[in-house]
C-alpha cells in the first residue's frame, strides 16, 4: 500500500501540535526546509524540527532545499529526522556523496530529490545507497501549485532504476498531489507521496488520507 505524508508546510503553525495529531493516521510527517537561496521561500528549521520530534512519534521526513546540504544534514538527522532527504542539483557530487555517508553513519535514512528539469538519471550514480528518491511535480518552494503530469515519464523511469539496483529505495512523489493524481503517480512507480494542502484544507483530514492511500 502506498504510504502518505502530509506537509506541515500547509499546516496552520499557530496550532502545530493539533494540526499534527490531525494526521496521525498518516505514515510519514513531511518537513519542508527551505533557505531562501536554493529555492525562492523561506520556511523553517532546526528549532521547529527539534519541538516537533517532542510531541510525535510518527516518522519525520524532512526535505532540505538548501544549498550545500551536507553543512547540515547530520544536524538534521541529529535532531529528529527519520529521512533526511536533499537535491542532488544542491552541491557538487563529492558533498552529496559526504552528505549522504553523515546520515548514514548515525543510523538514519537518506533521499535525494530531483527538480522537475533534472533528469532521472542524476541520481544514478548514489542509486546503491539511497533510501529514498523524490520525484518533484512541481517547482520547488512554494505549496498548493499546480500537479506537473510530464513528469510522469521520470518517475516510471526511476521506478525501473530503483528495481534493478536497489529495490528496498522508496519513490516520493512531493507537489500537487490529490485523489486524480495520487492515482497517475502509484500508476507510474510511487511508494509514497507527500500532500499538503489537499490534506490540510479538510475537515476530516483522516478521511483524505485513507482516500489517497486509494
Amino acid at each position: 500500500m502506498v504510504k502518505i505524508a502530509p506537509s506541515i508546510l500547509s499546516a496552520d503553525f499557530t496550532r502545530l501540535y493539533e494540526e499534527i495529531l490531525s494526521v496521525s493516521t498518516a505514515d510519514y510527517l513531511h518537513f519542508d526546509v527551505m533557505d531562501g537561496v536554493f529555492v525562492p521561500n523561506i520556511s523553517i528549521g532546526l528549532p521547529v524540527l527539534e519541538s516537533v520530534r517532542r510531541v510525535t512519534e510518527m516518522t519525520l521526513d524532512v526535505h532540505l532545499m538548501i544549498t550545500e546540504p551536507s553543512r547540515f544534514a547530520v544536524k538534521f538527522a541529529e535532531s529528529g529526522a527519520d529521512i533526511v532527504t536533499f537535491h542532488v542539483e544542491s552541491d557538487e557530487p563529492e558533498a552529496i556523496a559526504r552528505a549522504i555517508t553523515g546520515v548514514h553513519s548515525i543510523g538514519k535514512k537518506v533521499g535525494l530529490a530531483l527538480k522537475p528539469a533534472t533528469p532521472a538519471d542524476a541520481v544514478l550514480p548514489y542509486i546503491s545507497l539511497l533510501d529514498m528518491v523524490v520525484v518533484m511535480t512541481v517547482e520547488p518552494g512554494f505549496g498548493g501549485q499546480k500537479f506537473m503530469t510530464e513528469q510522469m515519464p521520470k518517475l516510471k523511469a526511476l521506478r525501473e532504476m530503483i528495481e534493478a539496483y536497489n529495490p528496498r529505495c522508496e519513490l516520493e512523489v512531493d507537489g500537487g498531489v490529490n485523489p486524480e493524481t495520487a492515482r497517475i503517480c502509484v500508476e507510474n512507480g510511487a511508494s509514497v507521496l507527500v500532500a499538503g494542502s489537499d490534506i490540510f484544507k479538510q475537515a476530516d483530514r483522516a478521511a483524505r488520507i485513507q482516500e489517497l492511500r486509494g
